[in-house]
């Protein structure tokens, strides 16, 4: 997938076409250099006949928010520009592989413009896939730039802001609202509200306000499992298109009232390479869906996740209980919620990780 790299300079008249800053400048001891990494989303969006639709480029989303320029220097390329309900593997490999060039290329930070629906899926989905020595933060808008009381400008300054700064280097971030989430922890909580991100399971790892920011809990990479892409991992995503056709199906099969073994049944009888079971309370389901699991584990790997917010903890017996479940042999989520242990599960399949070691891809380090 091709990529065009736009350079916006904060001093009127540059025209570099790449994220680097000289050594000249660094030493010089200007203003941390941040690459904002485009991939469309509701922040890139501008309304249409059909409908709103992504179009503005990072470089667009750059000097429509000047403000930017008084934390950083930035720069754009774009990785994609899919709207966030419909990004593909491809789109994921794409930016975990601009935003490991752009560091590469001397940049201090990188901010990932993304649409929301998605965005805390591809965070978590950065976050196992790469381990970078800067701060790479995540961001969106829940209203476009045309819009009353839109949010991309705040939330792009924050994202910015955090990219610079780095006591942030260690994981993916996402910044929204005036917080930082851990990317592996948050999630859209709602699908208007603008303070949709957060983390119900931990809390914020920072917050800010005009002024400062406060420290709530450790930065750090919050994933256990080593890099799986780059040159520390066994995928490679500089030919994204190759990276995703690893990457194999994996549906999410949903357990509550009445719930039935007909979903892991057509999911085995389509060949896929693993299950993820969204259980209730603390990864529970029901007898059918328990007694078709004693089953599925056979075929493919399992991974139970619970409902709502919360970890999964082998405490109830009966058939579709954890505890039973956890006999059979399925894998725990740990505190993920069901999507993003289908993106921890595809991404750990399409790495060839060995099943014995799966586990490490949901926990904590």
């Amino acid at each position: 997938m091709t990529r065009d790299e736009v350079e916006v300079e904060s001093e009127r008249g540059a025209g570099e076409n790449e994220c680097e800053v000289g050594e000249n400048e660094r030493e010089e001891g200007d203003r941390p250099h941040v690459c904002v990494v485009a991939c469309g989303g509701t922040i890139a969006s501008e309304p249409g006949d059909d409908g709103a639709a992504p179009a503005k480029t990072g470089a667009d989303l750059v000097e429509a928010v000047p403000g930017v320029e008084r934390y950083a220097t930035v720069s754009a390329r774009e990785a994609c520009s899919q709207p966030g309900f419909d990004v593909r593997w491809r789109d994921v490999f794409a930016t975990a592989a601009a935003a490991r060039e752009a560091i590469e290329e001397g940049a201090d930070g990188v901010v990932v413009t993304h649409g929301t629906d998605t965005l805390s899926d591809t965070a978590y989905a950065l976050d196992v896939l790469t381990d970078l020595p800067a701060p790479v933060v995540v961001t969106g808008a829940q209203r476009r730039l045309d819009e009353p009381s839109s949010d991309v400008p705040a939330n792009l300054t924050l994202a910015v802001r955090a990219a610079a700064d780095d006591r942030f280097a260690d994981g993916v971030h996402v910044g929204f609202d005036d917080e930082l989430h851990a990317g592996r922890d948050v999630v859209k909580s709602h699908s208007n509200a603008l303070s949709t991100m957060t983390s119900p399971a931990t809390a914020p790892v920072a917050t800010f306000t005009r002024a400062a920011s406060e420290i709530v809990r450790e930065p750090r990479r919050r994933v256990a499992i080593d890099p799986l892409c780059g040159p520390e991992g066994p995928i490679d995503p500089s030919d994204p298109v190759a990276a995703a056709d690893r990457v194999p199906e994996v549906p999410v099969i949903h357990s509550g009232t009445g719930a039935t073994a007909a979903g892991i049944e057509r999911a085995l009888a389509a060949d896929v390479g693993g299950i993820v079971i969204e259980g209730t309370g603390l990864g529970n389901a029901t007898a059918a869906i328990g007694d078709a699991v004693a089953e599925a584990v056979e075929e493919v790997p399992v991974v139970v996740a619970g409902r709502p917010a919360g970890p999964t903890e082998p405490v109830y017996g009966t058939p579709g209980g954890a505890v039973t479940l956890g006999d059979h042999g399925v894998v725990f989520a740990d505190d993920l919620p069901a999507a993003k242990a289908r993106v921890g599960l595809a991404l750990g399949l399409a790495a060839g990780v060995e099943r014995a070691e799966l586990d490490r891809v949901f926990g904590r380090p």
